[in-house]
């Protein structure tokens, strides 16, 4: 592989957590020396809330575009013996040091991480239909807004998901692009949109819906986001009253 062509990976350290930068001083992502196998920042623990409306059974197959730390698929691929999680990442250095730094397991059959350019896999026919959920978190090293943001590529990963699917974005509030990604996911998924608070800096965590109307009470999707808490420790309890707070939504359902 030839690094000269892509942003150079640095690392930096402080207070006990190990973050990863694209030459730059602008975090993209980040891991806990002690607790190697956590999701470190707030909105990377939501790019998972996928699960409140999900289960990871068995055979489970999530595919994450834009491999950073390797923390969402490494989470993903152990909640349970059978998820199958792929990672798509075009940057060859960014795959090294999740894998030298971070320690992402890739020697896992239940684990791929593909050296590509995520709007070419999701364009190809062979990855359609085939995705139970999508994280994408795709930024260049200033970190200043998606990589990939057109109709096109939001219409090929509605494609490789399956029927039902859920998609969650990473997107930053303040970039100008935030409106083009937010049309282009409403126009894509048929409005099924919902968005977390804006956390960190400006990072908005959003979720996308492919399948069936979805209708669920607000207290049991709260009871859901507890019972994720307790089963996989992530920090959950409160997503249920996030999302209600922030979309404009029925007073007793989440109808989408």
């Amino acid at each position: 592989m030839n690094f000269s062509n892509y942003e150079p990976v640095t690392f930096s350290e402080l207070n006990g957590v190990r973050y990863l930068h694209l030459g730059t001083q602008w975090v993209q992502g980040a891991m806990r020396l002690k607790k190697p196998y956590s999701i470190e920042l707030e909105y990377a623990q939501q790019m998972m809330s996928w699960m409140l409306f999900l289960d990871p059974e068995v055979n489970t197959k999530t595919l994450q575009l834009g491999l950073g730390t390797g923390a969402l698929t490494q989470f993903t691929h152990r909640l349970n013996s059978t998820i199958i999680a792929e990672a798509v990442e075009l940057n060859p250095a960014v795959i090294v040091a999740a894998q030298t730094m971070f320690g992402l397991e890739t020697q896992s059959p239940r684990m791929n991480v593909v050296h590509a350019n995520a709007l070419d896999y999701v364009l190809s026919n062979n990855h359609h239909g085939i995705f139970d959920s999508l994280q994408v978190d795709i930024f260049n090293g200033e970190a200043s807004g998606p990589a990939l943001n057109s109709l096109e590529f939001y219409q090929g990963c509605f494609d490789t998901l399956k029927f039902p699917g859920v998609m969650t974005v990473n997107l930053f509030s303040r970039h100008p692009s935030f409106k083009t990604n937010i049309n282009n996911i409403c126009d894509v998924f048929g409005n099924r949109v919902l968005l977390f608070q804006e956390v960190h800096d400006c990072n908005v965590v959003v979720i996308a819906f492919k399948g069936p109307t979805l209708k669920v009470s607000w207290k049991n999707l709260a009871k859901r986001a507890q019972f994720l808490q307790k089963e996989y420790g992530l920090p959950t309890k409160k997503w249920a009253k996030h999302l209600q707070k922030n979309n404009v939504q029925p007073k007793d359902n989440l109808t989408i």
